[in-house]
This record gives structure tokens, C-alpha cells and sequence, in this order.
């Protein structure tokens, strides 16, 4: 057998990465695309590899002979051929320049800017049909040639870019662009084809069409091989690369690689996120439904401005318009009041640390609780800065990671505590609705605020409503002047079309959300008794929707996490860095997700206890 690697395109979606090399000579997490292959190849019992160049072809050429010189095994010839037009040709022109040496053996078919585990190279050769095409299962990031199986795995169809229909996505395989073919395939259906093609055609096509017109035969030449759960990526832009440094990271940058995305983890559509924390029973399919049905007209009409958005806020929450301001996220809404504040601040640590890190270190002033499992109450925060001397007291509540509470009339206390002294009491509630009392916990009404008029609210749309998407958060208060100036410092159109649609409707579709709240208080009660079942996590009790866990002796959170991400395409959160928790311990946050999806993981780190 064989290897034909094609790399002589140009790679110009990869832009600076590619402006002195070929794609295949990018290196991806430190070892180029072509070491990876050949290396995976030098496993392999091969009688020669073929390189088609290029674009930049003398420097690959040089490269790869300077490192494996005329073979890449003992019995394994290294070989090049030249394709002198590659910037007025396509992969089709590629192949055929070595059409007489796809007749000479087997051959193994590989696209170079591609990065595989190393399995999929098995799976192929040992697989004793000759004539075969890895594929996988089609997902939102895949772009190229898709194929059609039937019943017995047989590629009935190859569907181009043009033919691409998304009502047809679930009987979609993408080829993974690994292909295996028989000599005798090659010698008397694929080469006879692929002459016909191109005189009929030109060179500026791809090879996949020549399969293609094969494949209407219904002679069933070619076999699809599913890889299942086999990690891979195909490199054509700066995304792809990245997107694949993540995938295919080593145990010492994985986590910085995934956690430094801060999200948009559905480019990863396998892996499940338990750092992901909204609720997972909410949007209800009926609203999804509505939201999908005015798609074309959000997607292609301006939003609303301030006033409109305001005027739907308010009609949402049930906050007066002076009170509340909506936000492109909280994080918007953060940034803007931490600008606003003055003087010290008092803040409670562990917490969510974007609001500290939009603060003068220097005018802080940090409780942390003195006891295991974090806890605290608002006496506790009334007596420890009661001789400080601050202006601002900043609450999480639930807090962010520890999931400690303190109950709504503790909360009314605290505030008029704040009122007597002057100080301006600001409570992230955006996790309150996962707490036991989610019906009436919450602090907006016009009623508190007024009662409280140093008193800000926060909260993150994004959590409890299950939409992080949307980028939605608000903030209120009965300082009618403060909401007022935060409204001038954010733009005019901070709200996205979806995002104001969503505020427009919830309220027809409340009794779900209420719904959705009781379903999850009960999912979090089950999966924290099925936590406390692993014998190397001490689990905090939380009112949230996570629980912090001590990691024990003889493991690390680091350990667990790479393993829950290696083994089981699972991402939990190592908070053993977070200021505020004790430095000489090791710590997890783990969100609470639906039953499903906490049962596969309670079952993940089960196996890593045996």
C-alpha cells in the first residue's frame, strides 16, 4: 500500500499563516500539519508515500527532505510530485499528475491540511473493504463534500456545495478527506473517469466529483466508514486552526486553550460543557418555536433603541422605565457601573471576579468566610464591614462559585442597613431564580427598590432564562439618576433584534419558565446526592445552578478535568486559582445541566474513582 498526500494549493484563507508556506507546513500546537501526518504514516506498513506540491512546493520539498531524507521508513520511499499550475487548478489536477502511480498500488488518499487522531489511519487500512471513505456524522462546523449512506453503509450519493440542503442535515456525513482505494478501482473505474472528467470539464474541480459521478452508477464501489467519536478537523482559516489547537492540545495547555475561549463552545457540538451555566429547561419549545418563526425578520430588521428597549424591559421585569436599564449582557452593564462607583467597595471572595476586575485593587476591601464550605450571612457581612469604611457593598447572590445564599428578608436587612450607614448595596441575582423560593426570592419590584434607593440590581439574562446568546442582562434601581446616566454611556442600539423579540414574548411564556424553575430545583436536589456519592469530592450545598467541590487527596482538579475532557468529552471547571479559596486545597465548580447529560458525568468520574 500506498500514501498520495495532495498539498499543493495555496491556502490563502489561512492569510499571514501561509504567505511564505504551504498549509501543511503550519504548525499546529508547535508540530507542523505534514510531521504530524508522516509520523502517523511512518506507523503504517507502507511501500512508498507520494507528496503533490505546489504553491511554495521547493520549501516543503526541502523541509521534508531534510528531515526524513529519500524514506520515511526502511521500506518506505519518500516521493514528490509537482504541480506547476496550482494557482489555476484545483485538487483534481493535483491527482491526476500521479494518476499512473494511483494504478501501480492500494492507495491511502489524504488531503494535507488536515489533523486526525491517530486511530482513524487504523480504522482504514485494517477495514477489509478496498474501497472505502472515512466519513463523519454532519456537524454545524463542516463545510466541502457531504456524502449520503445507505442502509449498509454505502456512499449513495456525493452531495456538492450547490446541491447542500439544510432541511437534509441529519442524513448528512461529511468526508473526513481520507480515502481508501483499490488498484484495481483506481485502474478501471476511478482513472478512466477522472480522464473523461477533466477533458470534459477543465482541472479547476475537485476529485470528490469523479466519486460522485461513480457513486450514480449504483454499482456501490464505495463504502463510507463512520469514525464515530474520533477527534478531527480540517484546517482552512485562522478559526479552523484554532479550533483545532484546542481539540488536539496536550495535558499541559489543554485547559488554557478551552477555558481562554470564554465560550462559543458549540463549535465543539460533542463535547458536553458543565462550565455552561444557564438553565437547561428553559426556552421552552414553544417559545423556540416563535423565535424561530420571526428568524428572517430579526435577523434582516434594525432593533429597537434605548426608549423602545427600556419601555419592553420594564413590561418584561415589571420595573418601572426610571428604574431599569437592559444591557447587551451584564458584562456591559458591569463595566459601565464599576466606571460609575467611587470610593471603597466591599466585596465578599470567592465570587464572580468581573466585578473586582473592573476595580481600583487599591480601594477594595475583601471578606473571605472563615469556614469550609464558604458560608455566610448578611450578619456576617454587616459585622465585618461595619468599621470599614467603604461607600459601595458589592453581593452575588447566590454567589459565584461557592452557591452560598442569604434569604430574601436577610437580604431587605442588609439593604436597610446600607441605607443607614450610605452606603449603595449593589446584588447580582442573575442565579436567585435556581433557588429554592425562586418565586418570590427576586428583588425587582418597584416597591423594594423604593424602599431601598441605594439599592442597584443586577441580573444576567443569560442564566436562569437559558439564552447566553442573546447577550441580555439589566440593571435597576429607584436612583432614578444613576439608571439615567448608565443609559447615556451605553449605545443607542445595545440590544441585538433577538434579544429585545425575546422581552417582547416572555411573558406569554412565564408559566414555563416557572415551570422550567421547579423541574430544575429538583434535577439540582438528585445530581447533588449523586455528587456526594464520589468519594474524592467534598460537595458545598448550593442555591444555584453549580455546586463547588473539594477536590481530596490523592487527586488534583486539574487531573479530573483533564481526564472528564480526554476520556469523556467533558469540560468542568478547575477553581483552585480563584482568590478567595483556600491556596492549600484544590477546588471544582460543576454546573447542573439536565438529568441526561449530569448522569453521564456522575458516571465519568465514577470510572476515574475505580
Amino acid at each position: 500500500m500506498q500514501a498520495i498526500i495532495l498539498a499543493a494549493g495555496m491556502g490563502r484563507r489561512l492569510g499571514e499563516y501561509t504567505k511564505g508556506n504551504t498549509k501543511c507546513m503550519v504548525p499546529m500546537n508547535g508540530v507542523r500539519l505534514i510531521d504530524r501526518v508522516l509520523g502517523q504514516l511512518s506507523k503504517l506498513q507502507l511501500q512508498r508515500v507520494i507528496i503533490v506540491v505546489g504553491y511554495k512546493g521547493k520549501e516543503l520539498q526541502d523541509y521534508v527532505t531534510s528531515q526524513y531524507g529519500q524514506q520515511l521508513t526502511a521500506n518506505c520511499q519518500l516521493l514528490f510530485a509537482e504541480n506547476p499550475i496550482y494557482d489555476k487548478t484545483n485538487n483534481i489536477y493535483s491527482l491526476s499528475i500521479v494518476k499512473d502511480k494511483l494504478q501501480e498500488d492500494d492507495t491511502l488518499l489524504i488531503e494535507s491540511d488536515l489533523i486526525v487522531s491517530d486511530r482513524l489511519f487504523e480504522m482504514i487500512v485494517d477495514n477489509p473493504y478496498p474501497n472505502l471513505a472515512l466519513v463523519a456524522k454532519y456537524e454545524t462546523w463542516m463545510d466541502g463534500t457531504m456524502v449520503r449512506l445507505d442502509d449498509e453503509q454505502n456512499i449513495v450519493n456525493f452531495i456538492s456545495k450547490d446541491a447542500f440542503d439544510y432541511n437534509d442535515v441529519n442524513s448528512y456525513y461529511k468526508t473526513v478527506n481520507i480515502y481508501k482505494l483499490s488498484r484495481e478501482f483506481s485502474a478501471h473505474k476511478y482513472v478512466p473517469f477522472l480522464d473523461a472528467y477533466t477533458k470534459a470539464v477543465g482541472n479547476n474541480e475537485y476529485y470528490e466529483n469523479v466519486l460522485r459521478i461513480i457513486s450514480l452508477l449504483n454499482n456501490h464501489d464505495m463504502k463510507a466508514l463512520p469514525i464515530g467519536n474520533e477527534k478531527w478537523y480540517e484546517i482552512d482559516d485562522k478559526q479552523d486552526l484554532d479550533i483545532a489547537e484546542a481539540l488536539f492540545a496536550d495535558e499541559k495547555d489543554v485547559l488554557r486553550k478551552y477555558y481562554g475561549r470564554y465560550g462559543g463552545f458549540w463549535r465543539f457540538p460533542q463535547m458536553l460543557d458543565f462550565c455552561y451555566l444557564v438553565n437547561p429547561y428553559f426556552p421552552s419549545r414553544r417559545m423556540k418555536d416563535e423565535l424561530r418563526a420571526n428568524f428572517d425578520t430579526l435577523l434582516t430588521e434594525y432593533p429597537s433603541g434605548m426608549k423602545v428597549n427600556t419601555l419592553i424591559a420594564s413590561k418584561c421585569f415589571g420595573v418601572s422605565e426610571d428604574y431599569i436599564v437592559p444591557g447587551n449582557g451584564a458584562a456591559e452593564l458591569i463595566k459601565v457601573l464599576m466606571e460609575e462607583l467611587q470610593g471603597k467597595i466591599g466585596f465578599t471572595r470567592p465570587t464572580f471576579e468581573e466585578y473586582p476586575n473592573r476595580y481600583d485593587k487599591d480601594q477594595q476591601v475583601t471578606f473571605v468566610p472563615q469556614n469550609k464550605d464558604y458560608r455566610y450571612t448578611a450578619d456576617d457581612l454587616m459585622a465585618f464591614f461595619g468599621d470599614k469604611d467603604i461607600k459601595q457593598m458589592m453581593v452575588i447572590n447566590p454567589d459565584n462559585p461557592s452557591g452560598n445564599f442569604i434569604p430574601k428578608k436577610d437580604v431587605l436587612c442588609l439593604a436597610q442597613w446600607c441605607e443607614d450607614k450610605g452606603i449603595r448595596l449593589v446584588i447580582d441575582e442573575s442565579f436567585v431564580d435556581f433557588s429554592e423560593d425562586y418565586a418570590t426570592n427576586s428583588l425587582l419590584s418597584d416597591d423594594t427598590l423604593e424602599a431601598y434607593p441605594h439599592m442597584a440590581v443586577m441580573k444576567s439574562i443569560s442564566k436562569s432564562y437559558g439564552v447566553p446568546g442573546l447577550r441580555l442582562g439589566i440593571l435597576c434601581s429607584a436612583d432614578k439618576e444613576l439608571i439615567a446616566r448608565i443609559k447615556k454611556e451605553v449605545s443607542i442600539w445595545n440590544l441585538n433584534s433577538f434579544a429585545e423579540f425575546f422581552m417582547q414574548i416572555y411573558n406569554k411564556h412565564e408559566k414555563d419558565y416557572q415551570r422550567a424553575c421547579a423541574k430544575f430545583v429538583a434535577e439540582r436536589a438528585d445530581f447533588y446526592e449523586k455528587l456526594k456519592q464520589i468519594p474524592f469530592f467534598h460537595v458545598m450545598p448550593s442555591q444555584a445552578n453549580y455546586f463547588l467541590c473539594e477536590v481530596l487527596p490523592p487527586f488534583k482538579a486539574s487531573e479530573i478535568v483533564i481526564y472528564m475532557l480526554k476520556q469523556h468529552d467533558i469540560l468542568t471547571r478547575d477553581c483552585s486559582l480563584k482568590p478567595g479559596l483556600d491556596p492549600s486545597k484544590q477546588y471544582m465548580r460543576i454546573a447542573v445541566r439536565d438529568h441526561e447529560d449530569n448522569t453521564r458525568l456522575v458516571e465519568g468520574l465514577k470510572e476515574l474513582s475505580k
